[in-house]
């Protein structure tokens, strides 16, 4: 089967959007698909089914490109249209899969609304903005075929199928004598640094916890004044390799998250499958991925019960990786092989 993958984000930028394509491509082509991945040329150098197009640097993150027009007559026969995105990439795909009558599929990675306040600073135009593309991307996801997402709940007018993205098990696992280990105990992040991961809430709880090393990976446009913020027992550490991430997982005794931005938070379970317990706001999506099993939750904004559930964790023995298997990569696929019409 020709599956295309149409995404607004890509190499070399780091989230889980890019790292979710890359793992569901190299595993439908261990099982005899070929996948082409449409993208924003950037300088990630393709291979021969990465089908770049021309973009322009976006004004509001360095991180993203904005992607332009690539004529549908240049990309190959496809089976199948998967979307990862609502943008212009996105627009391509669902063109194609209207043009040619193949099946539409759209994965629901990101609220984006939640995102406006960082590009466009006012509270009240982010608020209008967001409403207006609320309303647009309903109207977008309806016209697909089949839309999924990680958890049930994406606060969009359509009823999804629920599909995690999935945890590279056999990837990440425990990591004996990790470079990464310190001799107190660790409590750490790693994710993109913007207004509504609220790792200045991480930093609060470690004013609060001077014996505790905390351990912030990520970049992001409020990295440098989170760092400025710092206290002198929290480090920061730019993105680290994808392979580097195990060793680092299974160093802290702790991840902790007061994210309120997150559609599955793929790094808490990361973390779990490495043995780590994630203490985690009790918010959506944390409040269907993390219980007793794996971590604990908190009141989000409230710093008592944020160094509550991470002292619970720090004092805890939890089985977490027998707690996430669930969520493994593998069921991921042969789901996806349900929605894209394989048959054995």
């Amino acid at each position: 089967m020709n599956i295309g993958f149409f995404t607004d984000s890509y190499f070399p930028g780091v989230d889980g959007v890019t790292y979710t394509i890359r793992a569901w491509r190299d595993r439908l082509e261990d099982r005899g698909h070929d996948v082409y991945v449409v993208y924003p040329a950037s300088s990630h150098e393709p291979d021969e089914r990465e089908l770049p197009v021309r973009s322009l640097p976006n004004p509001f993150y360095r991180q993203y490109r904005v992607p332009l027009y690539r004529r549908l007559s240049t990309l190959p026969d496809l089976d199948v249209v998967h979307c990862h995105g609502p943008a212009s990439t996105g627009l391509m795909g669902r063109r194609y899969a209207k043009k040619r009558g193949v099946k539409s599929v759209y994965t629901h990675h990101t609220p984006v609304e939640d995102y406006f306040v960082q590009g466009l600073k006012l509270e009240s135009l982010s608020e209008v903005a967001g409403r207006l593309y609320v309303a647009y991307e309903n109207r977008f996801l309806r016209s697909f075929d089949c839309v999924t997402a990680s958890t049930s709940r994406i606060r969009r007018d359509v009823a999804p199928r629920r599909l995690p993205v999935g945890i590279e098990t056999d990837t990440f696992r425990p990591v004996e004598g990790s470079r990464f280990e310190r001799d107190e105990p660790t409590v750490g992040y790693s994710g993109r640094m913007t207004r509504n991961k609220n790792v200045d809430e991480i930093l609060r709880l470690a004013e609060r916890m001077p014996d505790t090393r905390f351990e912030l990976v990520g970049e992001g446009p409020v990295r440098d004044a989170l760092e400025g913020d710092a206290p002198d027992n929290a480090r920061f550490r730019d993105f680290l390799p994808r392979e580097d991430l195990p060793a680092f997982y299974s160093a802290l005794d702790v991840f902790v998250t007061a994210s309120t931005c997150d559609t599955l938070g793929l790094s808490t379970l990361e973390a779990n499958a490495c043995g780590t317990p994630v203490a985690a706001a009790d918010v959506s999506p944390f409040d269907e991925t993390i219980g007793e099993a794996n971590g604990a939750r908190f009141a989000y904004g409230d710093l008592d019960e944020m160094e509550r559930a991470v002292r619970d964790c720090l004092d805890g023995d939890r089985r977490t990786r027998e707690a996430v298997e669930g969520f493994s990569v593998t069921r991921t696929i042969d789901e996806l092989e349900s929605i894209y019409g394989v048959t054995s």
